[in-house]
């Protein structure tokens, strides 16, 4: 082989290499793109994402923007449709109070420098200009007060402020119509209406609450019921008995039960009498210290009236069956016999309670059945021979057992 096949084989070879050196380098240039171009994806990829974060974070903070917003904005109007609507409801409560109160305005517009001015003229200095505190302000000052007491304290009296208001009015009035008669009589009773008719109107109208018919009815019974439980206290402590002890130190005893106030007579001091409620049961008021008291005494005068000692060798004579015999000195053929009552008076029984004479009904039924008729109060009083009120009592127990 000669040196020409030699030189064809270096030159084939080195074409072969610079061809595979090209394909190596256009290898490694795509390479070099396709690594170029997915990077560069990839940061399109990654600033679009970027974006996208920033689009939807910038979209959040316009909506949470935008809530906050809508709610300052609700909030605004609930506030002032709720402001409206106090507004509304405390013109619809002080309705009159709005109609009344710019004529008291008016009225102190027209007085106070009417007022002013009359003080320093009869005063002569500046100390003159304060009259109106007394006529105008003084006559207002008792009206607020009034006003003030009957809303916030509805239990106390306002009798001393109502005077304190007709007082200083009269004042006003009065001083108002001195100033107007400079001028006239009728000048004289402009300025003193004008003075007074602010106040007059407001106690009319707004000082005092108005009320129902119901609401008048119920204060009108509570009325009487305080003044009916005052009575009883009052009664309650006239009957009540005194406890003193080893000390000195007394203290009243109640005898607790059920009692109705009756009157003696035209006198105010009332006395309670004990009663039965129909639908309750009956209390034990015969254990209670006065009607043991009242049993015990007429017990007591029945034994003296008829249990007097006498000595039966005496030459007596009586007056009565129920005043004993009387001793004499004159023999009995000098003594004028007088002649007694051939009519025997009936021995007052004693004080029987409630208890007593229920027992004694009750005893008297079981021993003859139907012979008293529980219904009628005439029948009751003929079998226990007591007072029509307690036949009364006793019916109306056992009518409603």
């Amino acid at each position: 082989m000669g040196w020409h096949d030699e030189r064809r084989k270096d030159k084939a070879a080195e074409q072969e290499q610079a061809r595979l050196d090209a394909v190596a380098a256009a290898q490694i240039e795509a390479t070099v793109a396709r690594t170029r171009s997915e990077t560069e994806l990839a940061a399109a990829q990654l600033a679009f994402a970027q974006q996208q974060q920033a689009d939807a974070a910038h979209r959040a903070d316009r909506a949470v923007r935008r809530a906050e917003r809508d709610a300052r904005r609700a909030t605004r109007s609930q506030r002032w449709r709720a402001r409206v609507s106090g507004l509304r409801a405390w013109v619809d409560a002080h309705l009159v109070d709005l109609l009344i109160y710019p004529l008291a305005v008016v009225s102190a517009v027209m007085s106070i420098p009417a007022m002013s001015a009359y003080g320093l003229q009869v005063y002569g200095d500046v100390t003159g200009s304060a009259l109106f505190y007394i006529t105008e302000l003084g006559m207002w000052a008792f009206a607020l007060a009034v006003q003030v007491t009957r809303r916030r304290h509805p239990e106390r009296p306002v009798w001393a402020l109502l005077v304190g208001v007709w007082a200083f009015s009269a004042v006003a009035f009065g001083i108002n119509a001195l100033h107007g008669l400079e001028y006239g009589v009728d000048a004289a009773v402009v300025r003193g209406v004008a003075s007074v008719a602010g106040v007059v109107a407001h106690q009319l109208v707004t000082a005092s609450p108005r009320r129902g018919k119901a609401e008048r009815d119920a204060m009108r019974a509570a009325r009487l019921a305080a003044r009916k439980l005052a009575r009883i206290r009052r009664a309650a402590v006239h009957a009540a008995v005194a406890e003193i002890d080893t000390d000195g130190q007394a203290r009243l005893l109640f005898a607790p039960g059920r009692y109705q106030l009756n009157r003696r007579g035209f006198t105010w001091r009332g006395r309670l009498d004990a009663s039965i409620v129909s639908g309750l049961p009956v209390e034990d008021v015969s254990s209670t210290p006065w009607p043991e008291f009242d049993r015990e005494l007429h017990a007591l005068l029945a034994d003296a009236a008829t249990d007097r000692p006498h000595r039966p060798d005496s030459n007596t004579s009586t007056h009565g069956p129920e005043q004993g015999p009387i001793m004499t000195m004159n023999p009995g053929s000098e003594q004028q016999k007088s002649n007694p009552d051939r009519r025997p008076r009936k021995r007052a029984r004693p004080h029987r309670g409630l208890d007593q004479l229920r027992a004694e009904l009750e005893a008297a039924i079981a021993a003859n059945p139907g012979s008293i008729d529980l219904t009628s109060a005439n029948s009751i009083r003929q079998a226990l021979r007591c007072a029509p009120k307690f036949a009364r009592i006793l019916r109306d127990y056992y009518r409603n057992r």
